[in-house]
C-alpha cells in the first residue's frame, strides 16, 4: 500500500537533502510544478515545496525512505539520530570504524568496528577510549581493548587481514583505498547483522567518500554512512581504533617471536634492515607471509 508523508523542512535542511539525493544511487531528478526540487527513487517520489517549507514523500517505498535516507521513524516522525549530550559525547546509536597497520610494512591490516549508543558511550569514555595513536603504551591499549569487549551491551567486529591474504587482495584491487573500503564495508555489514536497528556508521575519511560508499552499497547494507577527517574524536571510532591496534600489536609480537626476528613498525630504513634479516633467515619466498609487498621497501630489501 502506498504511503504519503508531509514533513516540515527548512531551506537549509532541504539543501542538504537535495545534495544527498543527487549523490545517492537510484535517485533521479524529476519535474513537478511549484517544487524547488523533485526526485524519483526506489518506489518513492520526493518533492520539496519551498514556499511552504514542506517535503512530500509518497509511494510504497515512502517508509523506507524516511527510515533509511532521512533517518526518521515513520511511526512517530521523530529523528532516529539523537543529539550529543552536554558532555560532547555522541550518544546516538552508531557504528564507529577504524583500522591499524596500513602504514606498516610488517604485519596485517586490521579493521575494527564498535557499536555505541546512550547505554555504552559514557562507559567507553570512562574506560579511556580515545585515538589509539595517542596511547603509546601497548599494554594499556591491550587492557582497554579487553575491557571494551567485556562491556555489557557492546557489539564489536575485528577483521585481521594477514600479510599473505593482504597481498592477494591488493593484487585483486590494485589500490590500497579500495582494499580499505572493502574491509570497512565488511566490518559495517557484520556489525549491522549484530545490531540491525542501527542505521548510521562513522568512519575516518581515507579517500574520496564514494570509494567506501560504493563498497558498502555492494553489500546492500541499509546504513547511512558518514565520513570525516579525525573521526577518532568520536568515542565509537576511538574504541574501534583501540581494538584494531590491540589485535595488530598482538599479531606482530606473536609472529616476531615465532620467526625469531625483529619486526619494527613503519617503513623506514631500520625496517628495511629487519626485512633483509628475515629474508636471510627464512628465505625470500616467506616475505609475503609477514610483509606488505607493494611497499617500496620490498624493492630495497631485494636489491
Amino acid at each position: 500500500m502506498a504511503s504519503q508523508y508531509t514533513i516540515d523542512l527548512s531551506a537549509t535542511e532541504a539543501r542538504a537533502l537535495k545534495k544527498k539525493l543527487q549523490e545517492r544511487a537510484g535517485y533521479e531528478p524529476a519535474e513537478r510544478e511549484y517544487t524547488e526540487f523533485c526526485f524519483s527513487g526506489p518506489k518513492v517520489n520526493v518533492a520539496y515545496y519551498a514556499k511552504r517549507g514542506k517535503l512530500v514523500v509518497q509511494g510504497s517505498g515512502a517508509d523506507e525512505f524516511l527510515e533509511f535516507v532521512m533517518l526518521i521513524d515513520p511511526k512517530t516522525g521523530v529523528s532516529a539520530v539523537k543529539k550529543p549530550k552536554a558532555s560532547g559525547v555522541d550518544q546516538s546509536p552508531h557504528f564507529g570504524v577504524d583500522e591499524s597497520g596500513k602504514g606498516d610494512y610488517f604485519g596485517p591490516l586490521v579493521i575494527a568496528g564498535v557499536y555505541s549508543d546512550e547505554r555504552t558511550a559514557e562507559a567507553l569514555v570512562k574506560l579511556g577510549c580515545k585515538d589509539s595513536k595517542t596511547i603509546p603504551d601497548d599494554k594499556k591499549i591491550a587492557a582497554i581493548a579487553a575491557k571494551i569487549m567485556q562491556l555489557p551491551g557492546i557489539a564489536y567486529e575485528v577483521v585481521c587481514i594477514g600479510p599473505k591474504r593482504y597481498n592477494e587482495l591488493y593484487a585483486e584491487f590494485g589500490n590500497l583505498n579500495r582494499l580499505l573500503a572493502w574491509g570497512h564495508a565488511r566490518v559495517i555489514a557484520a556489525l549491522h547483522e549484530k545490531v540491525p536497528s542501527c542505521r548510521r556508521a562513522l568512519s575516518d575519511q581515507f579517500a574520496n567518500e564514494w570509494v567506501l560508499k560504493t563498497a558498502l552499497g555492494k553489500r546492500k547494507v541499509p546504513v547511512q554512512l558518514e565520513q570525516r577527517t579525525k573521526a577518532e574524536s568520536d568515542v565509537a571510532v576511538a574504541a574501534a581504533s583501540i581494538l584494531a591496534r590491540a589485535r595488530f600489536v598482538k599479531w606482530m609480537q606473536d609472529t616476531a617471536t615465532a620467526a625469531g626476528c625483529d619486526m619494527p613498525l613503519g617503513c623506514a630504513g631500520h625496517v628495511t634492515k629487519a626485512a633483509r634479516a628475515f629474508v636471510a633467515k627464512h628465505g625470500q619466498e616467506r616475505l609475503c607471509d609477514v610483509a606488505k609487498l607493494h611497499f617500496k621497501t620490498t624493492q630495497k630489501v631485494l636489491d
